[in-house]
């Protein structure tokens, strides 16, 4: 990889690939806390866990789920859906203790109370669905109305330790738990992005494709709004409950939905299939999937449409994710990059049309 293609923020850089033996193949998330590193190698439908942040190019994982050993990868282990099987894995969150994985395919969140320390270790609890041999969506198939325990393409998962919101991205909606459920086929207690429960229809003024939901300690939540290629920002969590967004990054209004805003090249205030947000520090990194770059924001924006301040993938703002130096391949930059994480100074990258991941320091 051509490392100057990161910019002049990040420090330190190196690829990571998971096992030398059986690599990563399109890892669509990426979560670190307590120096454990969790990797959602969705193309092989499990998810990796080190005990320590890898240093090297490739290195083995002290856990797998979803699979007995390194060289298996079927959907469902080649198997029934079963509490130790995966289907299309992608967000995954963790505190050190607790793992929470959106088994997307299957239709069902995966949670696991204690920390996995075997493969194929099965999940404590499941959620979306009435047992751990269902999986399908909204429980009686996509015909199927939405109710307030069922889930359709769940993306994305993310708790701050007591609180869990689920990306339930089929439903074009987020749900709300007070707590981290403990039985199986909880229901949600809120939901956002709908009047209630078992409503189908959508507005454009709410999240239209949520696929991943963030929030930070001053209590900020952003949902990345994929199909309306934009990024919705409110000030106060609680406030998504009643309320559309505060802020959208990649749009002027609720009413405009362009891919790049119908311009030919991307800009600093423009979008194109966005897959994922992180805060860090006082600002925000934008996943711009489809241009293959991050938009970082010193500070939240405080109105619509704001350009970034600065990137990350692409030598400016109006380079896509086709470029000169992807004549040959596309290894020399990121490409689709679905998910980032940060943890303490450094930033985790799935550099997910590449099959690796991205790591770096960032410069202050």
């Amino acid at each position: 990889m051509d490392f100057t293609t990161l910019g002049n923020k990040i420090s330190e850089p190196y690829v990571f690939k998971g096992s030398q033996r059986n690599p990563f193949l399109a890892p669509r998330g990426v979560f670190v806390a307590k120096d454990m590193l969790f990797v959602s190698d969705t193309g092989r439908n499990r998810v990796f866990i080190w005990h320590q942040i890898p240093n090297d190019t490739h290195q083995e994982p002290d856990v797998i789920l979803g699979q007995e050993t390194i060289d298996d990868t079927g959907r469902n282990a080649k198997t029934n859906v079963s509490p130790s099987t995966l289907q299309y894995p992608s967000g995954v969150w963790s505190d050190g203790y607790k793992l929470i994985i959106a088994d997307a395919w299957n239709h069902r969140v995966l949670i696991w109370h204690t920390m996995p320390t075997s493969n194929a270790q099965p999940a404590d609890v499941v959620l979306g669905q009435p047992d751990f041999e269902s999986n399908q969506p909204n429980v009686h198939g996509q015909s199927a109305d939405p109710d307030a325990n069922t889930l359709n393409w769940p993306y994305g998962v993310y708790s701050d330790g007591t609180h869990l919101w689920i990306a339930d991205t089929g439903n074009r909606r987020v749900l709300f738990y007070n707590k981290i459920p403990d039985s199986a086929f909880a229901k949600a207690d809120k939901v956002i992005g709908k009047p209630n429960f078992t409503t189908r229809d959508y507005e454009h003024t709410d999240p239209i494709w949520p696929y991943s939901i963030k929030i930070n300690d001053k209590g900020n939540l952003v949902i990345a709004d994929t199909q309306f290629y934009r990024t919705l920002i409110w000030k106060n969590k609680d406030d998504a409950f009643t309320k559309k967004a505060d802020i959208i990054i990649g749009q002027d209004s609720f009413e405009a939905s362009g891919q790049n805003q119908f311009r030919l090249a991307p800009e600093a205030n423009t979008m194109n299939w966005t897959y994922d947000a992180c805060f860090y520090k006082d600002g925000i990194l934008v996943n711009d999937t489809g241009n293959s770059r991050v938009l970082g924001f010193d500070k939240l924006p405080l109105k619509n449409n704001a350009p970034a301040d600065w990137l990350i993938g692409r030598p400016d703002f109006n380079t896509s994710s086709e470029f000169s130096g992807n004549l040959t391949g596309t290894q020399s930059a990121i490409y689709w990059p679905f998910s980032i994480t940060t943890f303490k100074d450094q930033l985790f990258l799935a550099d997910t049309g590449n099959h690796r991941l991205v790591i770096g320091k960032f410069l202050d």
